[in-house]
């Protein structure tokens, strides 16, 4: 018997259907379904439902029915106890979620079989160095982001890198980025695609007011520090999460995390398929 847990879109009624057939399918071959208690109060799935504290223990696989932030949410969750995820698209076409709906059960099947790989993809520990911020490292698989406020003044950011002083930039904001992050943020900010089976750490400015404008990508060793000077508060995210503004003085600090996310594949498209599908290359 096989436990597997179940993570919803909170606002995707197809996420909740497809809970419900995924449970009954599982239920009906002998497996122990489970949903932390927020998601199963969702889904409908009550009696299924779980104390967040103990949805990894003894964990199989977690499978993830949303898109790329409801993959995001289930890393963070599973991820330190090195749970596998399984990615079910109910979004457009995404960069981390591994199989259509349609294809669920033969997913399953193929896992419970084992019939599948496992592709590690680096995450990062963001430590918060600020008095209004609650301390603690967060987890991040793609990237943590330093930037202007809305109505704020242009960010300078001095980033030292293991230690050393590297620069001071003075740009809309920077943003610390994994491989698997490449294709979020940092691309858009103009940083490079990196394959998420490297291991690096990428620091992009975005929209630099100064003649050094460029990417750079780092060793996974590297402890990157970015701390904000002069009184121009920054606002702070993590994988899309707002964690308040940081003030001069403060500061973020990014190094690899210790466990990986792990991914279960079955060797679909590669990264270079979706990135053809996603621009359209495969038609020029």
């Amino acid at each position: 018997m096989a436990v597997i847990g179940l993570l919803v879109h909170h606002l995707q009624p197809d996420a909740t259907r497809l809970a419900h057939d995924a449970c009954d399918w599982l239920l009906a071959r002998g497996h122990e379904v489970r949903l932390p208690e927020p998601e199963a109060a969702v889904a409908g799935l009550d009696a299924h439902g779980c104390p967040v504290s103990a949805f990894t223990k003894e964990l199989d696989l977690a499978v993830s029915l949303g898109g790329d932030g409801t993959m995001l949410r289930t890393v963070d969750l599973v991820a330190d106890d090195d749970v596998p995820v399984l990615g079910v698209n109910l979004g457009q076409l995404g960069y981390l979620t591994e199989v259509e709906p349609g294809h669920l059960h033969d997913a399953l099947a193929r896992f419970l079989d084992g019939d599948y790989e496992i592709e590690r993809r680096m995450r990062m520990a963001v430590e918060v160095e600020a008095a209004r911020v609650e301390p603690g490292a967060r987890p991040a698989l793609n990237e943590a982001v330093l930037s202007k406020t809305p109505t704020g003044q242009i960010a300078r950011l001095e980033v030292t890198v293991d230690g050393k002083r590297f620069t001071t930039y003075t740009a809309d904001g920077v943003i610390v980025a994994t491989p698997t992050g490449s294709t979020a943020y940092a691309w858009s900010a103009g940083g490079p695609l990196v394959a998420p089976s490297h291991e690096a750490m990428l620091l992009v400015p975005v929209a630099a007011h100064m003649l050094f404008d460029r990417s750079l990508v780092l060793p996974p060793t590297s402890c990157i520090r970015v701390a904000v000077l002069d009184d121009r508060a920054v606002d702070l995210s993590v994988d899309g999460r707002s964690l308040g503004s940081l003030v001069e003085g403060d500061a973020i600090v990014c190094t690899a995390a210790k466990s990986p996310a792990r991914f279960v594949t079955f060797g679909g498209p590669s990264f270079l398929d979706i990135l053809k599908a996603k621009f359209g290359l495969a038609e020029r």
